[in-house]
C-alpha cells in the first residue's frame, strides 16, 4: 500500500515538472517571437493584409546639345483587373475587350483567373484609359505608366536607340545610360481583408516614385538631319547598299552626327518589309541588321584613308621627310607578288608630300618597309588601333588585325596602304582625331552631361585622353601635308569656299576581291590649322563610279560647307596653302 503511494507521487511530480518544462519553454518561444522575430512577423502579416500595385518612374529626357528633346515620355496607363474584387465579370470582359480591342476569349481567361492581380493591357492611350477609370468597374484598376517617345522618329535612330514594353533600354544610348535614365518606381500599398478584397476607407501607404536623370548628349539636331540628308541623296544617286556618316569635334571628341542610312523608325523599332513572308529566325535577323550601328558594330578595310596613319608614324619615327623622293612606276615588288598603284602608268619620280597628294600605293609601301614590323605595330598601339575607342554606345567591334608574328613583307605592305585588316569608322576618326589635334588621343562620344528632374546637375560625364601620343611638330606637319591633298591632291572635291579644309580619300574593294564591290570614302577636316571638325563619309556598293575622291569627298564639301558656318567658323577671303619646300 505504501509503495502504491509512492510510485503515484512520482508519477504526480513527473507529470507537473513535465508541464514547468513544457511552459517555460513556451514563454521562452513566445518572448523570442514577440522582441526577437517581431518585425519580421510584423512584415508578414503586412504583407497578408496589403495589396502592392507599382508606380511607374518617369523616364530621364535624353537632350541634345542645344536641349532640343530627342527622348521624351507620354502618359498612358495599364489596365489590371483583381479576380476577388469582381462584381460584374461579363461586364467587365465586354467593356475591356471592346475598348483596348483585345479578343474577349483571351479578357475572359485573365478575368477569371485566380490570382492577386492580372495584367490586361500596357501601354493604354490616356483619352481611354481615363473613360475604363469612369466607368467605376470594380475589380479594374488604372494605373498611371509613360510610354517612350521620339518626336523625331527616324532621326539618329540606331544613335538614340529605343526602350522595350517594360521601359528598359534596348539599343543605342537608351540601353548604355539605362541606369541613369529609368528611375525608381514607386507603389501604393493597399489594405485588403482576409478575402483578398481591398478595404474601402482604409489608408493607403505610398512610396512617390523617383524619375530619371536627364540625358544631354553632344548631337547637334541641325546637324544630323543636314547628314542625314545628304546621305539619303547620295545613297539614291548611286544607289548603293548604305552610306555613314560621322561628324566629330576632333579637339574633345563630341560627336555632332552620326548617320547610318538607311534607319528606322524609334516610334515603331519592331516593323520589318515583308515580315509575313519571313520565319521566325528570318525576322530576328532581319531586326538585328536593321538596328545595327555600322559606324561602331561593322568593320570594314579602311583603303587609302590609312594612309594618315602609315604617314603619321614614318614622320614620328624620322624614317622619312617631306622632301624624300621616290620612284612609282606603277607597282612594287614585294616577294612573289607584284602589287599594283592604282595609276597603272605610274607617277613616276615624287616627294614624299606628292606621294600622300597623289595616294601612291608603291610609296607608302616603301615607307612602310622603312618603319618595319615593329614601327608599324608600335604607332598601331600608341594610336589606338588596336583597341576599342570606348565610346558610349554598345556593341563596339575590335579591330581584325594580323598577329604580329604572322606578318611579312607582304602583309606589311599591303597594311601600309589600307588593306589585309579591317576597323571601324569610328575607330578611324579617333585616330585621325589624335593626328591633327595636337598628339591627344581622344575618346569619341555622345553623352555630356546628367541632370536631375528637378534640373539639378547631377555629374558631367568624363572621358579618358591620352596625350603626347604624337609630337605636335609632326601634327603640325601632317596637317599641312594633308591640306595639300585638297589644294593639290586627289581631294580636290573636298574643298570648301573660304576655308582650309584637308583631307583624305580610300576606295576599298571588299571581300571576295572578285566580288568587284567596293566602298568609297573620304575623311575631311576643317579649319586645317586648327581643327574643330572632323567628317567621315563611306558609301557602301555604290553603283558605276566608285572611288573616293570622285564620289565621298564631294559630300565631305557638302557637310562642311553647311556645318562650318553654323558652328561659328567664319569664312576667310584670303585662304593660305601649304607649298612643300
Amino acid at each position: 500500500m505504501k509503495r502504491c503511494k509512492t510510485a503515484q507521487r512520482q508519477r504526480l511530480v513527473f507529470v507537473f515538472s513535465a508541464v514547468c518544462v513544457l511552459t517555460i519553454l513556451l514563454i521562452c518561444r513566445l518572448a523570442y517571437l514577440m522582441l526577437f522575430k517581431a518585425d519580421y512577423y510584423g512584415k508578414r502579416a503586412k504583407d497578408v493584409q496589403q495589396r502592392e500595385r507599382t508606380i511607374k518612374a518617369e523616364r530621364g529626357i535624353i537632350y541634345d546639345r542645344n536641349g532640343v528633346e530627342l527622348a521624351a515620355n507620354k502618359p498612358v496607363s495599364t489596365i489590371s483587373v483583381i479576380h476577388n474584387q469582381i462584381k460584374e465579370p461579363e461586364k467587365v470582359i465586354e467593356v475591356l475587350s471592346e475598348m483596348l480591342d483585345i479578343d474577349k476569349e483571351k479578357v475572359r481567361k485573365r478575368v477569371e483567373k485566380v490570382s492577386s492581380r492580372e495584367k490586361i493591357k500596357s501601354n493604354v492611350d490616356k483619352e481611354t484609359s481615363d473613360k475604363i477609370r469612369d466607368m467605376g468597374l470594380k475589380g479594374v484598376m488604372v494605373d498611371e505608366d509613360y510610354k517612350r517617345y521620339y518626336p523625331y522618329g527616324n532621326l539618329a535612330s540606331k544613335v538614340i536607340g529605343f526602350t522595350g514594353a517594360d521601359n528598359q533600354g534596348i539599343i543605342g544610348m537608351e540601353v548604355s545610360y539605362d541606369s541613369y535614365l529609368k528611375g525608381d518606381d514607386g507603389s501604393i500599398l493597399t489594405l485588403t481583408n482576409a478575402r483578398g478584397i481591398e478595404i474601402e476607407g482604409a489608408a493607403e501607404d505610398r512610396i512617390e516614385p523617383v524619375a530619371g536623370n536627364s540625358l544631354y548628349t553632344s548631337i547637334d539636331i541641325n546637324m544630323q538631319k543636314y547628314a542625314e540628308q545628304a546621305a539619303e541623296d547620295v545613297m539614291e544617286a548611286k544607289k548603293s547598299k548604305s552610306v555613314r556618316i560621322i561628324m566629330m569635334n576632333p579637339q574633345n571628341g563630341e560627336i555632332y552626327a552620326m548617320v547610318n542610312v538607311p534607319e528606322f523608325n524609334l516610334n515603331d523599332p519592331y516593323k520589318i518589309k515583308n515580315a509575313e513572308n519571313m520565319t521566325d529566325k528570318q525576322q530576328s535577323d532581319a531586326l538585328n541588321a536593321m538596328w545595327r550601328n555600322e559606324c561602331i558594330s561593322d568593320t570594314y578595310e579602311p583603303g587609302s584613308t590609312f594612309k594618315v596613319f602609315t604617314a603619321t608614324s614614318a614622320l614620328e619615327e624620322g624614317v622619312v621627310k617631306p622632301t624624300d623622293t621616290f620612284s612609282c612606276p606603277g607597282f612594287k615588288i614585294v616577294e612573289d607578288r607584284r602589287i599594283r598603284c592604282h595609276k597603272t602608268t605610274g607617277h613616276g619620280a615624287e616627294t614624299f608630300v606628292q606621294g600622300v597628294q597623289n595616294s601612291c600605293n608603291p610609296v607608302f609601301m616603301e615607307v612602310g618597309a622603312r618603319l618595319g614590323v615593329d614601327g608599324v605595330y608600335k604607332y598601331l598601339d600608341k594610336l589606338g588601333i588596336l583597341k576599342k575607342t570606348g565610346i558610349d554606345l554598345p556593341g563596339e567591334a575590335a579591330t581584325i588585325m594580323h598577329k604580329k608574328e604572322n606578318v611579312g613583307a607582304v602583309e606589311l605592305a599591303t597594311m601600309s596602304f589600307g588593306q589585309s585588316f579591317q576597323l571601324t569608322p569610328v575607330r578611324l576618326l579617333s585616330t585621325v582625331s589624335a593626328v591633327i589635334n595636337g598628339g591627344r588621343l581622344i575618346t569619341p562620344h555622345f553623352g555630356v552631361s546628367l541632370e536631375s528632374s528637378d534640373k539639378k546637375s547631377v555629374k558631367k560625364i568624363k572621358y579618358n585622353e591620352e596625350k603626347g601620343v604624337i609630337s605636335k611638330e609632326t601634327s603640325e606637319t601632317m596637317k599641312e601635308i594633308l591640306e595639300t591633298v585638297v589644294t593639290e591632291g586627289g581631294g580636290k572635291k573636298a574643298a570648301v569656299s573660304g576655308y582650309r579644309v584637308g583631307a583624305k580619300t580610300g576606295t576599298s574593294e571588299k571581300l571576295p576581291r572578285s566580288s568587284n564591290k567596293y566602298i568609297a570614302s573620304c575623311l575631311g577636316f576643317a579649319p586645317a590649322d586648327n581643327p574643330v571638325l572632323l567628317t567621315i563619309v563611306l558609301i557602301d556598293e555604290p553603283e558605276g563610279i566608285y572611288y573616293g575622291g570622285s564620289i565621298a569627298a564631294p559630300v565631305v564639301s557638302k557637310l562642311m560647307d553647311n556645318a562650318l558656318p553654323y558652328l561659328g567658323v567664319e569664312r576667310s577671303k584670303d585662304v593660305a596653302t601649304f607649298v612643300p619646300q
